[in-house]
């Protein structure tokens, strides 16, 4: 499915709110209840789930998929192909207070084809890799490399996962030329550290 041409306009539920000067693709969905505000950014084929709210400024690239109940702050970057778990959470300050006039938006990146489990929450200021992947409830407070498979709170890294989303290997283990699933050759950024 990566570089498919998708040449649809863009659906938009009854229920949801897509404010005017926000910009949506080709052939992307948008689910009930959901906002999308004005200067807000998302590319061609999403899928953009149930209540989920894309904020001014915030980007989100083709072929995105954004699972139920998420919020998008402005300052976070999906690339392509990004799978964002329901239920994640974002955060765009690091030192948050109510009216605080020091509010500082700080950028996080989602790299192309990384996926982020359910419930992950994702400090700002970090970029997670390429093809990375956070599991279910990890709370990510730092990089992850690409390939990089993290858990835990706070997350660590454990291991490797191929493209396709399975485990290369655990962290520490030698890593395969090749992926037993899927069969796609390793890729040279994978390194056991």
């Amino acid at each position: 499915m990566t570089g498919e041409l998708v040449t649809s306009q863009p659906m938009v539920h009854p229920t949801a709110i897509v404010e005017e000067g926000a910009s949506i693709g080709a052939g992307t969905r948008v689910w009930h209840r959901s906002h999308v505000r004005a200067g807000s950014r998302i590319g061609d084929g999403c899928t953009i789930g149930f209540s989920v709210y894309i904020d001014d400024g915030a980007v989100v690239g083709n072929r995105c998929k954004i699972q139920n109940h998420v919020s998008v702050y402005r300052g976070v970057t999906l690339e392509d192909d990004v799978f964002v778990g329901p239920s994640v959470t974002f955060t765009n300050d690091r030192y948050p207070r109510a009216g605080s006039p020091d509010w500082e938006i700080v950028p996080t990146v989602i790299h192309h084809g990384a996926s982020l489990g359910a419930n992950a929450t994702i400090v700002c200021g970090i970029d997670v890799g390429t093809w990375a992947m956070a599991a279910a409830g990890s709370v990510v407070t730092s990089d992850v490399p690409a390939h990089g498979l993290v858990a835990g709170n706070p997350a660590r890294l454990v291991g490797w996962v191929c493209a396709c989303g399975r485990r290369l290997a655990r962290l520490g283990d030698p890593i395969p030329p090749r992926c037993a699933h899927c069969r796609r050759d390793t890729p040279e950024v994978v390194v056991s550290p």
